[in-house]
């Protein structure tokens, strides 16, 4: 079958045939600035998409700055009200951007450009020669621009620009649960740890996408992290079994037994005996609220979660959130911040922070591996002679956790979303 509808004059970009264990996606896909232009419009301009979390705008008036969907915004938590708002990062005036850092506390923003000047609600406080404009000067009409819909769940802020989309729960459908377990662990209260990874990969965003939910290049790709941890005493005698699931919406999730310790509560010698303890104490406390088969789930199993279209979730030896956007066809900026239980032991803080930045940080394990793969990718591609990537391991069985299914689940969204965009033009 194909995903997307043929035209007369083209054939679809994702292919799909069951029949013959086959899914392909065309590497147009990866190149083409038409491609990107049509992404931009009718995925990131339509999908929810991960702003911040709310405590980083733990009290009133503080705010940070990031672009989302390659639109300048910021969040601020309201100084009166003590909601938290996306506005539009744009004077009302004449365009110039009002908020100008990338994150503080403040009770007013003030445009650099004429000195227009807002207060944390948005609203028009101050012009400069107020006079000149007569009494008919709407301050209400002239207020900062909130993003079209912001909802939140369990902290975790989203912004769409699309008025009409549905709400964010029914969004997230069932990354729902795996959120429900990172925020459950910490009785509700994780915080995002202050500072943030930001690095420019030299690939298409959608090779991030995949990657963040790929079984398969894990062993081959990272094997120099894996003998490091066989140095270390770690045992992975018995491999890393797990499974892949649909969230639905696009959204994705691997699964699987956690093979090193985990800071919420498994205890490994790198923690050290003085905190066997204060983790073993950790577990029964979850065990006691959610009873032994979820706690064990919370305490013993890794998840990567991809949120359709660009926002990773992963709990593993540390809880790490990243988001890409892409700037052009093969190239994408990163964020990644560091999730962690508001008030945690001071030894598990440091020992979640090390083995962040130790596997997950720019300069880590992993992070150097992948960015070297997607970029080798979009380097190949330029070779051509290759129409299509195959995304079919996994087909004709049973999908394990190292297949491709979960690829496909993300493919087949993007195609829905792209409609007729989703497709090559036959003598381009």
């Amino acid at each position: 079958m194909t995903l997307v509808d043929n035209r007369v004059t083209g054939f679809s970009l994702v292919d799909e045939d069951p029949e013959h264990h086959r899914f392909r996606v065309h590497r147009d896909t990866m190149t083409s600035e038409r491609v990107m232009k049509d992404e931009l419009e009718r995925i990131f301009q339509r999908c929810w998409l991960y702003v911040g979390h709310e405590s980083e705008v733990r009290n009133p008036g503080d705010y940070v700055r990031r672009p989302i969907g390659n639109r300048p915004v910021f969040m601020v938590r309201g100084v009166k009200s003590g909601k938290v708002h996306v506005f539009h990062n744009t004077c009302t005036h004449r365009g110039a951007v009002v908020c100008r850092q990338k994150s503080g506390n403040a009770k007013v923003f003030q445009c650099f450009y004429h000195a227009w000047t807002f207060d944390t609600e948005g609203q028009l406080k101050g012009v400069p020669g107020r006079e000149a404009y007569g009494e008919k000067l709407d301050f209400d009409a002239l207020a900062l621009k909130p993003v079209a819909r912001v909802e939140s769940y369990r902290g975790f802020v989203f912004a769409c620009f699309d008025p009409g989309a549905a709400s964010l729960v029914d969004y997230l459908a069932g990354a729902r649960e795996y959120l429900d377990l990172i925020v459950d662990s910490a009785d509700g209260d994780m915080e995002i740890i202050k500072g943030t990874n930001e690095y420019c990969v030299e690939a298409n965003w959608k090779l991030l996408a995949e990657n963040s939910v790929d079984g398969y290049h894990a062993l081959p790709t990272h094997d120099t992290y894996f003998k490091y941890l066989v140095a270390l005493g770690t045992d992975l005698s018995g491999g890393v079994a797990g499974t892949s699931r649909d969230l639905g919406n696009g959204h994705v999730v691997l699964e699987y037994g956690a093979p090193w310790g985990r800071p919420i509560a498994k205890w490994e010698p790198l923690f050290g005996e003085h905190a066997r303890g204060e983790i073993a104490a950790l577990r029964a406390n979850l065990v006691a609220k959610y009873g032994e088969a979820r706690a064990a789930r919370m305490a013993d199993t890794n998840r990567n979660m991809l949120i359709f279209p660009n926002l990773v979730v992963n709990d593993i030896m540390a809880v790490t959130v990243r988001t890409f956007m892409p700037t052009a066809p093969g190239q994408m900026d990163v964020t990644a911040w560091e999730m962690a239980p508001r008030g945690e032991l001071r030894q598990l803080r440091q020992r979640r922070l090390d083995s962040f930045l130790t596997f997950l940080g720019p300069a880590g394990f992993a992070t150097p591996d992948d960015v070297e793969a997607l970029e080798s990718c979009q380097q190949g591609y330029d070779s051509g002679g290759v129409e299509w990537n195959d995304i079919s391991r996994g087909m004709a069985r049973e999908p394990h956790s190292d297949d491709e299914a979960q690829m496909r689940v993300f493919w087949r969204r993007w195609a829905q979303h792209m409609g007729s965009a989703g497709h090559l033009e036959v003598g381009r």
